[in-house]
This record gives structure tokens, sequence and C-alpha cells, in this order.
């Protein structure tokens, strides 16, 4: 069985989905640190710095935020549960998410979800089918990856 890759650079990856990019404020890190600290949506996430050291810069930032979904805790939303539902969005652990948001995009296993901010969802596994406009239910596995624009 041939492995699923999910990007092919880093630098691929972030132009890609540079057009749901979050944006919020990056707060400086201790020198070496691979998290990035980034306040957007009313949260702060904890982001593995897929940029490269040294690029990061305090202050207003777009940052194309991407998670690995652990597909127990991820399924389409009924009609019904949509319904009167809002985007939400809570942080698990030191760099995980949990939420329920509208589908932007999709692509071959990939889910772009606004969930308080843009999310790059993905899964190394079918995901469940959705389209574009329908609500999911997700939960990530940490770490988020964070690529800076």
């Amino acid at each position: 069985m041939e492995a699923l890759m999910l990007e092919s650079s880093e630098t691929e990856f972030a132009s890609r989905y540079a057009a749901f990019a979050a944006e919020g404020e990056l707060y400086p890190q201790p020198e070496g640190s691979p998290l990035l600290e980034f306040a957007t949506g009313g949260r702060v996430l904890y982001l593995f710095d897929r940029t490269g050291p040294y690029v990061a810069r305090p202050g207003f930032a777009r940052v194309v935020v991407h998670g690995v979904l652990d597909l127990a805790g991820t399924r389409r939303l009924t009609p019904e549960e949509e319904r009167g539902t809002a985007e939400t969005l809570t942080v698990v652990g030191i760099s995980g998410v949990e939420g329920t948001g509208e589908v932007l995009h999709v692509a071959r296993q990939v889910w772009v979800v606004r969930a308080r901010v843009p999310l790059v969802l993905a899964a190394f596994e079918p995901l469940p089918p959705v389209q574009v406009g329908e609500w999911v239910a997700f939960r990530t596995l940490p770490p988020l990856h964070g690529f800076l624009l």
C-alpha cells in the first residue's frame, strides 16, 4: 500500500492553503523553541513551527493552521444537528483542538473547516464524505502545525 503524503513541502502546503490562513497575533518564544504562540479567534494556539527557526516575528501574522484529525472524534453533523449550531473551538492539551464548524473546502483527504478560525484538517485514512457548506464535529491529534505566510 502506498503511503499517503499530506504535503510535498512546507512551502507548497502553505501556498496551496494560503487563502485559508488564520489572522492573529504571534507572541515571542524562547530562543530555539519549535512552538509558535498564536492568538486567533479568541483562542491561543501552540503550533509546531513548520516554516523554520527565526522566521516568525512578534505581531500580526497570517498562519495556515493545520491539524491531523483523530477520526474517532470526527464526523459530519446531521441536518438536525446543524440547525442552531455555532462554530466552536476548544483547545485540548497543549496543541490539539476540537470543535464544530462549516466545511469551506474539500480535497482528497483534507477538509478546510471554519470553526472560529479557518483550519486545514487532514487524515491519513478516508474521511467521512462531506460537501462544502455542511457542518462537522472534529478533534485533532497533537501537535497542530503552523505555516507562517
